[in-house]
């Protein structure tokens, strides 16, 4: 199945809350994407990735695994745009690809940002299923 289609195939399990998970690859290419649970107390409105998830794949990277390079959600009743509380999240050079309804716009979490002052949008191609990203340029801590 192709990257996207996985990531909007999660979305639709449920409809009403946001879903998540993790985009793995690397800054020329996000190669794959891995469902996490959502452990927020208000899935609706946020999320927040299950951290045994998440230092499971920190620690398969280390052991020479996919880098993690950001993660996805989904705006369930809003836009596929960063919001005030993703812009508070966010880490610079990391990936956010963000759902909402069919649409997904994949952004990168900058220092100060045009969109909500902390993001900017990327281009996505989609190529042999898996997702190209043009240039840019890189990030401390990455």
């Amino acid at each position: 199945m192709a990257l996207l289609d996985q990531i909007r195939a999660h979305a639709a399990e449920a409809p009403d809350e946001e879903v998540c998970g993790l985009l793995f690859g690397d800054v020329n290419m996000i190669d794959a994407a891995q469902p996490a649970t959502n452990i927020a107390d208000d899935r609706r409105h946020r999320f927040e990735l299950d951290p045994a998830t998440l230092f499971a794949a920190h620690r398969a990277a280390r052991a020479g695994g996919p880098g993690i390079v950001g993660h996805y959600h989904s705006h369930p009743n809003g836009v596929a745009r960063p919001s005030a509380r993703d812009a508070a999240d966010a880490e610079p050079g990391s990936l956010w690809l963000i759902l909402a309804g069919p649409e997904a716009l994949l952004f990168e979490a900058v220092e100060a940002g045009p969109i909500a002052g902390r993001f900017r949008q990327i281009e996505m191609e989609i190529r042999d299923r898996r997702v190209a990203l043009p240039p840019r340029p890189r990030h401390k801590g990455r």
